[in-house]
């Protein structure tokens, strides 16, 4: 029976290159005609090790010290011999510790990646190659299942809205996807030139809890403007599941395959990965978006207003007891100097 998709595909491909055990070097196969550069599943012996091999034309490959490792899998350079001296190989080799079932997930996403850059010449594949690796990297180090926890689940739902409202009001897609810092632990969720947006969501009809995590967080003094979105949503069945709601934002970019697959590099790094897409199954719906400009009197703990000695914060507070001005986020966007 053929492969059913590509993580079949590739760990049927291992399968027949298994075996071998007293050879030294490389067995490949050929597995994308449709990237600009070669492809191969392969297996390294004697170790015997799943990998996935990419060819470019010519491209600078950094030393072997600054290539991601670790988590169960390693990226270096790769000598296939004469026959395949035509190309520089780098490759994704599963370490024996790893997890062949996450190692299949991943050489799939990251050749889904490469694939989706159909007109990108030899250093963007590359830099994108490496990039997708690390935010696996990145998601390998969280805990758990590979699924989102509910609050997380919520959050990202909550930056992915503002995110998706921000394209819409006409800020470009790839600086809208760059100005999302978010996952990536920034110190805002979005970063515009020298102003932010931090975005705090919450399905709570009666209360809007929020928690700040630094005291620089809302400190306009550090950022300027910095405005609080405060989304909330609701659950009910003509709502949308979390994959549903990256499936509209990965429509909108679609024509831009660097702002694709930066989004997508954003995305695992958040904690998100389509392999378990099935598993998110709660659905939401926008209520309010409240958009606050911070400003001398929003309560708030900041540097100025807190005792020297005290030297960490986290606090909370509950939105919904704030008084403040709404402000539009078209305007806010404007004043941010992203729109005009």
């Amino acid at each position: 029976m053929a492969p059913q998709n590509r993580k079949e595909e590739l760990l049927a491909a291992w399968r027949a290159l298994g075996g071998d055990a007293g050879r030294e070097g490389w067995r490949t196969i050929q597995i994308s005609h449709t990237c600009t550069c070669r492809i191969l599943a392969g297996r390294h012996f004697p170790g015997n090790e799943e990998a996935l091999l990419v060819g470019f034309a010519s491209v600078y490959v950094p030393p072997a010290d600054q290539l991601p490792q670790g988590r169960g899998f390693l990226v270096s350079r790769g000598n296939l011999g004469a026959d395949m001296a035509n190309c520089i190989w780098v490759t994704l080799r599963r370490q024996s510790a790893g997890s062949l079932e996450l190692f299949a997930m991943m050489s799939d996403d990251v050749l889904t990646t490469l694939e989706g850059m159909v007109s990108a010449g030899d250093d963007r594949l590359f830099n994108a190659f490496i990039a997708r690796i690390r935010a696996w990297q990145e998601f390998m180090k969280k805990s758990g299942d590979g699924v989102l926890g509910t609050e997380a689940e919520i959050g990202l739902f909550g930056e992915l809205e503002v995110l998706l409202e921000t394209m819409s009001a006409g800020v470009p897609c790839l600086s809208a996807v760059e100005a999302w810092q978010g996952p990536m632990e920034g110190l805002h969720d979005f970063t515009f030139g020298v102003g932010a947006i931090e975005v705090k969501t919450t399905v709570s009809p009666n209360r809007f809890p929020v928690t700040i995590g630094s005291l620089e967080q809302l400190d306009d003094s550090l950022v300027r403007p910095i405005y609080l979105a405060g989304v909330r949503l609701v659950l009910n069945a003509s709502g949308q599941t979390l994959p549903e709601k990256i499936g509209a934002l990965r429509e909108m970019v679609k024509d831009n395959s660097v702002a694709l697959a930066m989004l997508n590099s954003r995305l695992l790094h958040g904690g998100f990965i389509d392999a378990l897409a099935d598993r998110y199954t709660r659905r939401f719906s926008k209520a309010t978006m409240r958009i606050i400009e911070i400003s001398g009197d929003f309560p708030r703990l900041i540097r100025e207003n807190v005792a020297i000695q005290i030297r960490k914060v986290q606090y909370e507070m509950d939105l919904d007891l704030v008084q403040a001005v709404n402000a539009e986020l078209a305007s806010a966007l404007g004043k941010l100097g992203v729109i005009a």
